[in-house]
């Protein structure tokens, strides 16, 4: 009998915690992206009358400051109020995060044209454009972009508060050329949200997809071991919100990369003739073949903007669930 109980136990337990959906809900539907950072970040430093010069040695660009005089702050008008309220003294004590470590320091205000400065460029939140890659039908969770969100100032990987995606509609698409990245240019419907963000992870962005899904019919996902060289396509959006599909070619596979899984060129010459090649913006289209869904266009080969790179989808859809 104990033998009997044991063995029960044993195939009653999960050998994968990981619950994502064998058939899901292929995206290719462009999207507003707005996070907001997890405190105040400093992108940069200016001099105030020739007189002060990065502020305070201890301050780097890719810093979070979190508190001022100890009153905890998330945005540049709270920061903005509690630096006025302490002019008087002349500085202010300033608390900030650094690779998941607090540190303090005192930060001078300089009087300039009788205004006090702090020498500080900061930002506290980042707005984009970028696809969805899907989503999962039963958990509700979503996946975009398939690398991660940066702060262009400092090139460090935004660590993010919150974040919601909405809807936004091409309007012109700024062509790539070599050794140039184009761009996809969009108008937002900033009240028009479809979900919230939970996540900024270097295998793209994740989150609970809250609006109403599209009909669109599920599609099953492939294993890297699947995906094969040649023939393949992505969805994407170029104008307004229209869904196009094009033709694109599988180049190399490396099972091995962490994202940089699929080498591809695009093969369409609508597509080409329209962006020049890939695009800002794409990140995230998903990338189809054998009418299953294998991964997600992630990066741009600017010498050769008509290239660029994927992940596979399988690694996308298991940071969605973690």
């Amino acid at each position: 009998m104990k033998k009997f109980i044991v063995f029960l136990l044993t195939i009653l337990l999960p050998i994968n915690c990981l619950a994502y959906s064998n058939k899901i809900i292929p995206g290719g539907d462009t999207l507003g992206i707005m996070v907001n950072t997890k405190g105040i970040m400093i992108i940069g430093f200016y001099d105030i009358d020739g007189k002060y010069n990065k502020g305070n040695p201890s301050l780097k660009a890719g810093d979070y400051i979190i508190k001022v005089n100890d009153e905890e702050i998330n945005t540049i008008k709270e920061l903005t109020n509690v630096i006025e309220k302490n002019v008087a003294n002349k500085e202010v004590k300033i608390t900030f995060r650094r690779n998941n470590k607090e540190k303090t320091t005192t930060l001078p205000l300089v009087l300039d044209n009788g205004i006090y400065k702090t020498g500080l460029y900061v930002k506290d939140n980042i707005t984009g454009i970028g696809t969805l890659t899907y989503i999962d039908p039963e958990s509700k969770i979503f996946g975009a972009l398939g690398h991660e969100i940066i702060e262009n100032n400092t090139s460090n990987i935004v660590e993010i508060k919150s974040g919601n995606i909405f809807r936004n509609a091409i309007t012109s698409i700024d062509k790539s050329s070599n050794g140039i990245a184009g761009s996809k240019n969009a108008k937002f419907y900033y009240n028009t949200i479809y979900g919230n963000i939970i996540k900024n992870t270097k295998y793209g962005i994740y989150g609970n997809f809250n609006a109403t899904f599209k009909d669109k019919p599920l599609m099953e996902v492939a294993q890297a071991k699947e995906v094969k060289l040649g023939k393949a396509s992505i969805y994407t959006v170029l104008e307004n919100e229209t869904i196009e599909e094009f033709s694109i070619d599988i180049t190399a596979i490396n099972e091995s990369a962490n994202i940089k899984n699929i080498t591809f060129q695009l093969d369409d010459a609508n597509l080409i003739n329209k962006t020049g090649g890939i695009v800002q913006g794409m990140s995230g289209s998903p990338i189809i073949q054998n009418n299953k869904i294998i991964g997600a266009v992630t990066h741009v080969i600017v010498d050769n903007p008509i290239s660029g790179y994927g992940i596979f989808i399988t690694t996308m859809l298991e940071e969605g669930e973690k």
